[in-house]
């Protein structure tokens, strides 16, 4: 259901936001009047793109509550009130998962996973103080519902994304609260995703690498930042608990839903169930 959402004077904090999608969703707050506080590991980028933008820039550690508490922290001392949280910051590269190292799992579930779990947890308080509106978007990943083989930590973390989100949102329905949670499904978009190894920190054996799925001879369309941005202010006026950006993925989207579908035992009647209980 649609609200009345104006952004001017509103603040938006977006992690990840030095780059990418990051960086897109933060043009397009800007574009619509939002005070935006971007956050990222990389300083240098971070540096460059707040110049570029006119924005408050912060580093953040988005593995480190401390981190993220002190960016929700210095956001509501800055403007005095955030309306919306993009769990943004996020960490693609690949491996066999017969390969993966427990390092390897952690740094990705950390950086994809409780990167969201601590934006929620230090934001939600803060967004529940408005009288008007808040929300959270959370960036979840097509990956999650047409899974490829090679990105099994990356699938895992974004496949948690997506359900806390759905949860997140429903709860705070059910509780008629101002805020309300998207999960934000992307597919190839233009970004700086599959350059994701300089950002960890320095590890003992790893099989992770990096891999840029333009070169890899499959032909996807991608979508420039910008674009996603505006999937994501739509998404925000509409209520949408989950807003992708590509529909052409939606056959195997559909495919795979189908294939769960016929993991199911057949449906009993309620006259069966009636009868025989909940006998297999």
């Amino acid at each position: 259901m649609n609200r009345t959402v104006d952004f001017a004077g509103t603040t938006a904090v977006i992690t990840g936001g030095a780059s990418g999608i990051g960086k897109g969703i933060a043009k397009s707050f800007l574009a619509r009047g939002s005070n935006v506080v971007i956050a990222d590991i990389d300083e240098a980028s971070l540096a460059r793109t707040a110049k570029e933008l006119g924005v408050l820039g912060l580093r953040t550690d988005v593995t480190d509550p401390e981190s993220v508490q002190s960016l929700a922290d210095r956001a509501v001392g800055e403007y005095g009130e955030v309306h919306v949280i993009c769990n943004n910051a996020g960490v693609g590269p690949m491996s066999a998962m017969s390969s993966l190292t427990l390092e390897d799992w952690k740094w990705m579930i950390d950086v994809n996973l409780y990167g969201v779990i601590y934006g929620v947890h230090a934001f939600l308080p803060v967004l529940e103080k408005n009288t008007d509106w808040g929300h959270i978007v959370n960036t979840s990943s097509m990956s999650v519902v047409a899974p490829p083989p090679n990105l099994g930590a990356y699938v895992a973390a974004k496949a948690g994304v997506l359900g806390l989100t759905e949860v997140l949102d429903k709860e705070l329905e059910q509780r008629n609260s101002v805020v309300r949670a998207t999960a934000l499904i992307p597919g190839p978009v233009r970004t700086n995703i599959m350059n994701s190894l300089r950002t960890r920190p320095a590890a003992g054996n790893s099989s992770l690498y990096d891999v840029d799925i333009a070169d890899n001879g499959k032909n996807f369309r991608f979508l420039e930042p910008e674009a996603v941005g505006q999937i994501v202010l739509d998404a925000i006026r509409s209520n949408a608990t989950f807003t992708a950006t590509h529909a052409e993925w939606l056959p195997q989207v559909a495919d795979r839903h189908t294939r769960i579908q016929q993991g199911f035992p057949p449906c009993k009647t309620p006259e069966q169930f009636s009868t025989e209980g909940n006998k297999p």
